[in-house]
C-alpha cells in the first residue's frame, strides 16, 4: 500500500468509526505507547529479558507485527492532523540522510564485515 493511500484510509476510519482524532499531544502519547510496546517485544525476542510464559513467547512475533502496525497507525493519524504528507516527508528524509551519511557510513569500520 502506497503511503498516500495509508494516509486517505486511516483518515476515513477515523472519520467513519473512530467518531473523531484525538487531540495531537494525546496522539503523541499514544504514539510513545504504542512505541513502548514495540521495545518490550525487541528486548524479549532480540535481547537479553526473557518472557513469562510460553504462550507469550509463541505469539511473540506476531505481537511485534501488530505492535509495530499501531505505531504506523498513530504515526499517520498525527501525519493528518498536522498536514504532513508522510510519502514527501520521506523522499525528503532519504535525501538528506543520502547526501549527509553516503561517506559516513562508507567509512564506518563498525559496519565492515
Amino acid at each position: 500500500m502506497e503511503i498516500s493511500k495509508a494516509q486517505k484510509i486511516v483518515d476515513e476510519w477515523i472519520n467513519s468509526i473512530g467518531i473523531r482524532y484525538y487531540n495531537e499531544l494525546t496522539n503523541t502519547a499514544i504514539l510513545t505507547e504504542e512505541v513502548g510496546e514495540v521495545a518490550r517485544l525487541m528486548a524479549r525476542i532480540y535481547g537479553e529479558q526473557s518472557f513469562k510464559t510460553k504462550e507469550a513467547e509463541a505469539s511473540a512475533p506476531q505481537d511485534l507485527a501488530e505492535e509495530m502496525a499501531d505505531v504506523l497507525f498513530v504515526l499517520i493519524c498525527l501525519a493528518n492532523q498536522t498536514g504532513v504528507d508522510l510519502s514527501e516527508a520521506l523522499v525528503k528524509s532519504l535525501e538528506k540522510k543520502t547526501k549527509r551519511d553516503r561517506d559516513r557510513h562508507a567509512n564506518n569500520e563498525k559496519l565492515k564485515g
